[in-house]
């Protein structure tokens, strides 16, 4: 009998201990906040990349998503907390006025999507307006035509292709200073240089494309040139627009800058101004990502990417009316989280430095480039531009 009390007894006492465990639980859920209680980044089926947020929540990208970056690894000091603040003015500014105008927002199931991404849209005349082929939860995206350069709608058709077109890597376009470094001579092709590479090049019979057209090409077997070759600057340098953008204007050919946005932002003097980039882009050039601030992107946590995906794709949609769909990786670092995260922001391709001219659909995120040297005088190019790699 007192043993059936005793079993009775400690049974009731167990029992008494799972509401107090689950009440213990529930409090350290309410402390610590529930797990998706904030912004995710996710990739739609359509390819559309997003930010899912709960109801009444403010989006504000991230200042800093990472411990802040060396001295050592970046090419200029760390920002001061004064010009980090001021940032996060100036993101806060841009989604406020793109949530009154409607843009990129929506409402579905009391939870608020941010759209982080131009959809793909149509190809058409730009001076119509462009709409989202989206699903109809989104809000069609009014352009500005004089602002836009051609737009794409493009997706794989499943068909395996390879294709061999040079895609040349240039940096400076000047003559370097005299007490420059091995690596800025050695990345500084002269005006003169130029101007005889590019006649050289249109004398042996190739057309510039486009990186739009390499992609089309590859996705939905797009028709090319017979000799098709694509000109990159990377970094965005002033002297891109000085001394290359009228040569090449001059030609009737066409470039690719990959600028780095946080320097532009700043208004640095040895970088391309938001104004000039229009212009060039005007004239059928394409503004693509080099990251925010020039830093490597290899063994980088995901927060970290994230913040250098969507900063940058963000402030050139806004700044140039259409979104970036490549990125250049800044000193041609990467790995393959860098490419996981650029490729759910739904980037469509990713230039390294590896030397090559025969791009593969199979790894759009490892293209491959030709460098162009300080030395590289046209003969040398052409054989360049002929090696079969």
């Amino acid at each position: 009998m007192n043993s059936d009390i005793r079993s009775s007894t400690l049974t009731h006492k167990s029992l008494l201990r799972y509401p107090i465990w689950l009440a213990l639980l529930l409090c350290a859920h309410f402390l610590a906040g529930f797990p998706g209680s904030g912004p995710m980044l996710t990739s739609e089926a359509d390819g559309y990349a997003v930010q899912t947020a709960p109801p009444d929540y403010v989006h504000v990208p991230p200042v800093v998503a990472s411990p802040a970056p060396s001295v050592a690894e970046s090419k200029t000091e760390s920002k001061t907390e004064s010009e980090i603040e001021s940032e996060e003015a100036r993101i806060k500014r841009i989604l406020q006025e793109r949530q009154m105008a409607g843009v990129g927002q929506s409402q579905s199931e009391g939870v608020t999507v941010y759209s982080i991404a131009l959809p793909l849209v149509q190809t058409g005349s730009i001076s119509e307006t462009v709409s989202a082929l989206a699903p109809s939860t989104l809000t069609p995206v009014q352009v500005q035509p004089s602002r836009l350069s051609p737009v794409w709608d493009l997706a794989w058709d499943g068909q395996a292709r390879t294709v061999r077109v040079p895609v040349l890597m240039y940096h400076y376009l000047s003559i370097p200073p005299a007490d420059a470094n091995a690596y800025r001579t050695d990345l500084s092709v002269s005006p003169d240089l130029f101007a005889r590479q590019l006649d050289r090049i249109q004398a042996e019979g190739y057309t510039t494309v486009s990186l739009y057209d390499l992609l089309a090409h590859l996705w939905q077997g797009a028709p090319l040139p017979e000799r098709p070759v694509v000109l990159t600057f990377d970094d965005g340098y002033r002297d891109n627009y000085a001394n290359a953008f009228p040569l090449l204007r001059e030609r009737g050919m066409i470039a690719t800058i990959f600028v780095v946005t946080d320097f532009m932002d700043e208004a640095r003097p040895e970088y391309l101004t938001w104004e000039m980039a229009r212009e060039m882009q005007a004239a059928g050039f394409s503004i693509e990502s080099h990251g925010r601030n020039h830093i490597s992107l290899k063994n980088r946590d995901n927060a970290y990417l994230v913040w250098q995906a969507l900063g940058s794709l963000e402030t050139i949609q806004f700044e140039m009316g259409v979104r970036p769909r490549f990125i250049s990786y800044p000193a041609g670092e990467f790995d393959d989280a860098t490419i996981a995260i650029f490729q759910s922001a739904n980037y469509w391709a990713g230039f390294t430095t590896i030397q090559g001219a025969t791009h593969s659909i199979d790894e759009p995120f490892r293209l491959h480039r030709v460098r162009v040297r300080n030395t590289t005088e046209p003969d040398e190019l052409i054989r360049l531009l002929e090696l079969d790699w």
